[in-house]
C-alpha cells in the first residue's frame, strides 16, 4: 500500500473485507476526479460557491482514506466565504490536485483497477 493514503479508517469502520474496500476505492476513483476537475475550473473562475460545494463534497472521502489534505480543503473551504481572489488559494488547489494524481495512481497499483 501507498503512504499516500491508507485504508485503516476503512478497516476500521466496515472490517477486513478485502471486496467492500475494492467497491469503496473504485467509487473514490469514480468520483473525486470529477470533482477535483470541478474544484478547479471553479478556483479558476474565482466561483466560490461551486468550490466550497466541491470542497465540502470531496471532504469525507479524502478523510476515509487518511488524505493529507484535510489543512487544504478547510483552506478552500475558508477561501470561499473570503473576498480573496483564486491567486491566494491557487497553490494549495494545485498540491490537492497533486496529491490527488498520485493516490489515483496508488489506488489502481494497488488494487488492480
Amino acid at each position: 500500500m501507498s503512504a499516500v493514503y491508507t485504508t485503516d479508517n476503512l478497516k476500521e469502520v466496515m472490517g477486513d473485507d478485502p471486496e467492500f474496500i475494492a467497491v469503496v476505492v473504485q467509487a473514490f476513483l469514480d468520483e473525486i476526479p470529477p470533482d477535483l476537475e470541478g474544484l478547479i475550473a471553479a478556483v479558476d473562475q474565482d466561483d466560490k460557491k461551486v468550490a466550497y460545494q466541491f470542497a465540502h463534497k470531496m471532504k469525507p472521502n479524502i478523510e476515509m482514506f487518511g488524505i493529507d489534505l484535510m489543512k487544504n480543503i478547510s483552506s478552500i473551504e475558508t477561501w470561499s466565504r473570503s473576498s480573496k481572489g483564486p491567486e491566494a488559494i491557487s497553490p494549495l488547489v494545485d498540491e490537492v490536485n497533486q496529491t490527488l494524481i498520485a493516490v489515483f495512481a496508488a489506488l489502481k497499483t494497488d488494487f488492480n483497477l
